[in-house]
């Protein structure tokens, strides 16, 4: 399921910030290390893992390495944690709900 997948990528903050800084463009090894203040080799090995998880992509521009997002594993999250929204949003009526109800009897 690429749902776990990515759940499991994510669970690691650095990782998470590393999707935060790409959200802006792609970006090298380098640069996200520099940005983030992590060696390169610890950011390689969350990219690899991000990579595997099919969260980011990555092109060669010459010398270079380029990373990007890659929104479809994101996408089926989302897709997944919907079905958990509407489950909230019944609740949160049936609580409004109840708060009317009391707010009526007062």
């Amino acid at each position: 399921m690429a749902t776990s997948a990515t759940l499991q990528a994510l669970a690691e903050p650095h990782r998470k910030a590393i999707l935060d800084v790409l959200r802006e463009g792609e970006s090298p090894v380098g640069q996200l290390a520099s940005r983030l203040g992590q060696s390169q080799p610890g950011v390689s090995k969350h990219l690899r893992v991000l990579r595997d998880a099919g969260l980011v992509t990555v092109r060669a521009d010459a010398q270079r390495r380029l990373y990007r997002v890659q929104p479809e594993p994101l996408e089926e999250l989302d897709a997944w944690i919907a079905t958990y929204r509407d489950l909230w949003a019944g609740r949160l009526d049936r609580l409004q709900d109840a708060l009317d109800q009391e707010r009526e009897r007062a």
